[in-house]
């Protein structure tokens, strides 16, 4: 299940690229034209900048929260992080925030993947794999939110955690092979966008609707190489 992705920074303040997308304009929708614009990479705990609907003002806006409901024994631990879309609208931790309109999406360039492997010792690891569209263009993830009152905390906690469908064929034929139910995120088409925000006023089922399995796609999935610890010195 995806814990890590990248994004453009210049992305993190942007709330429409939607439309830029759509326009065939998507090149010029936050990105850097100077191609030097720094890559961030969120993991789950990080603050990410999700768009929501501010339906006060009538506009999009960005708001910061951490990847990660927070545990009820201990608010530190980040859990749930992930929730399934096909029980989004009906599972206790989640089903709240769905009707209420508490709904994001987090844009990304790249994520990542976990191969579950088995070593000749019998011992169980994870290979990282970074899936990459290769174009250059901002998608968004969706996600649910909600906010937290927690006694150790001045104010209150904005927490968010990312919608999962069924895998596509590309990870489910290489990353996902050997797993009996493989996920990825949930990626929004871009006229899906202001549906799945609560722009449009649309009921709950056709807002579920939009979270769909991100088929036929040519991206890329590669490995991630192995981090190596650096040797002490003699």
């Amino acid at each position: 299940m995806c814990g890590k992705f990248t994004a453009l920074a210049s992305w993190s303040e942007v709330v429409d690229f939607s439309r830029p997308l759509t326009e065939g304009g998507g090149d010029g929708a936050g990105g850097n034209e100077d191609g030097d614009d720094e890559i961030v990479t969120y993991r789950v705990g990080s603050l990410l900048p999700v768009i929501i609907w501010d339906a006060e003002r009538r506009a999009r806006r960005v708001v910061k929260m951490r990847w990660g409901f927070p545990d009820p024994k201990d608010w530190r631990r980040p859990r749930p992080i992930h929730a399934r879309a096909e029980t989004i609208d009906s599972r206790e931790a989640f089903r709240k925030a769905f009707h209420d309109g508490q709904r994001g999406i987090v844009v990304f360039a790249t994520f990542n993947e976990g191969q579950e492997i088995t070593k000749a010792s019998g011992k169980n690891q994870t290979q990282q794999w970074t899936v990459d569209p290769q174009d250059g263009q901002p998608r968004g993830f969706a996600f649910v939110w909600r906010r937290f009152d927690i006694p150790d905390l001045p104010m209150p906690m904005l927490a968010c955690a990312m919608v999962t469908v069924a895998a596509n064929d590309l990870i489910r034929t290489t990353i996902k092979a050997d797993e009996d139910d493989p996920r990825m995120p949930a990626i929004l088409e871009d006229d899906a966008w202001s549906i799945w925000l609560g722009e449009d006023g649309m009921a709950p089922d056709a807002v579920k609707a939009v979270l769909r399995t991100m088929e036929g796609v040519n991206w890329q999935a590669a490995p991630e190489p192995r981090r190596t610890r650096p040797r002490k010195p003699q």
